[in-house]
């Protein structure tokens, strides 16, 4: 085993979500931080996201949803900072996942990144534990099919091909939200054409409230119907929203969705076969005013609200 003090950086947070305990084996739900940004392609920070995040989910007083009327404090624990390598992805990767791993034996995580390399190793934690391949609601500009990272073998933009490539995710239950960054045609649709669903952010211009959205969230619903309803992941990089909602990230791209946007869908949604939740690629050095944090934090907070009120807790 990994001794702890080789890991222990000074970015790493002692803070919590929403004030909850830490490490409360009792409590099903829990936030737990991924503070790695070893594989950015241009703006580093993301690990210093954890902190911000849950600094700025203080802001939600009492945490009572409403929409929801639900609080998720009564029944969430926060699992600290997973120490990791925090240059090596390969080594960060092997530790994250078996951290994972045994974390989701005791509880429904939402893990705070890190950049977006992390999933790729959340994935393989989720497969592992359900042992079978999941459904994937996948928030993004960036398709993050890219066959190399750069010359690399693997980075923070090729963890969707490596999932879908080791059966991870069920690629016709696989679906991205936001995409809109140039790239190559192969990569940009990739997921379109294993099966799966791209909803760029061209096609979702002007459209934010679940009304407007129907189409779409219809859609989402009746591809994990079809696979059967399998276990369900979500993963959202805050750069699918645009710049001017979230300055605060890694590689920003114009022309993206709006937090109203993303609050409509993870409202409308909240009763998917939910089995799991990372937010990533928030980085603390580029926000403005906060704003990327705070927004992070309501997206989680959300997440947890509906699994209540779906779960009736």
């Amino acid at each position: 085993m990994m001794h702890a003090r080789m890991y222990g950086f000074p970015y790493l947070s002692a803070n919590s979500f929403l004030g909850a305990p830490h490490d409360d084996a009792s409590r099903r739900y829990a936030v737990a931080g991924v503070p790695f940004d070893g594989a950015v392609t241009n703006r580093p920070g993301a690990r210093f996201a954890p902190e911000a995040i849950r600094r700025a989910s203080q802001m939600l007083c009492d945490g009572v949803h409403p929409l929801f009327d639900v609080s998720p404090t009564n029944f969430l624990t926060d699992l600290g900072d997973l120490m990791l390598p925090n240059t090596g992805i390969e080594a960060a990767r092997q530790e994250l996942q078996r951290l994972a791993f045994a974390a989701l034996g005791r509880h429904y995580v939402c893990w705070l990144g890190g950049d977006h390399s992390v999933t790729l190793s959340l994935l393989r934690a989720q497969r592992e534990r359900h042992g079978r391949p999941l459904a994937l609601v996948h928030f993004d500009a960036h398709c993050d099919t890219w066959t190399d990272h750069f010359g690399e073998a693997s980075g923070h933009g090729t963890w969707t091909y490596e999932a879908i490539q080791e059966g991870l995710v069920i690629p016709a239950a696989t679906m991205q939200i936001g995409i809109r960054s140039s790239g190559l045609r192969e990569a940009r649709e990739y997921v379109n054409s294993v099966g799966g669903r791209v909803f760029t952010a061209r096609e979702l211009r002007g459209l934010e409230s679940p009304e407007q959205l129907t189409t779409m969230l219809d859609e989402i619903r009746r591809r994990i119907a079809a696979a059967g309803n399998p276990p369900t992941y979500l993963t959202l990089d805050i750069d699918c929203l645009d710049p001017a909602f979230a300055p605060g990230t890694g590689t920003p791209e114009p022309g993206g969705l709006n937090t109203s946007q993303v609050l409509s869908v993870l409202e409308a949604l909240y009763d998917l076969p939910w089995a799991g939740m990372d937010c990533v690629e928030v980085s603390p050095p580029y926000d403005h005013a906060e704003l990327t944090s705070h927004a992070a934090a309501v997206f989680v907070w959300t997440h947890l609200c509906g699994l209540l009120a779906a779960r009736r807790e």
